[in-house]
């Protein structure tokens, strides 16, 4: 056996999927909570708000990393669907489509949080 490579067990989680997995749950809960945040303010704080996500989320798309495009191309749509919401422009499906992210950010910072879990528990 080379001493090199490290033993694979059964069900062992590599570092950098789990590394992946945490980043991506804490990212997901906070993005969830910020919109849930966005959908009760106050219609000029929305909008500033939604504005601000929106140009961070435009900067994130000229990014070379893709994964990085794809944080990007999420911020932009929630920060437009901020602004949307808030000015009164399509407000009821803009607020639906607001309060629909929040919950399927929620739920995939859950879901990642479980898997960074068992991922941790599996290197015990």
């Amino acid at each position: 056996m080379n001493d090199i490579e490290p033993r694979v067990r059964r069900g062992y989680t590599p570092t950098n999927v789990l590394a992946k997995q945490g980043v991506t749950a804490i990212g997901s809960l906070i993005g969830g909570a910020g919109l849930l945040i966005a959908g009760v303010l106050p219609p000029v704080i929305g909008i500033i708000l939604g504005g601000v996500v929106a140009l961070t989320g435009i900067a994130a798309t000229l990014s070379k990393h893709s994964d990085d495009r794809k944080i990007g191309i999420l911020a932009t749509a929630a920060g437009g669907l901020t602004i949307l919401s808030k000015a009164g422009i399509l407000k009821p499906l803009a607020g639906t489509l607001l309060a629909i992210g929040a919950v399927g950010l929620l739920a995939a910072g859950i879901w990642n949080g479980v898997k960074f879990l068992k991922g941790l528990k599996s290197r015990a």
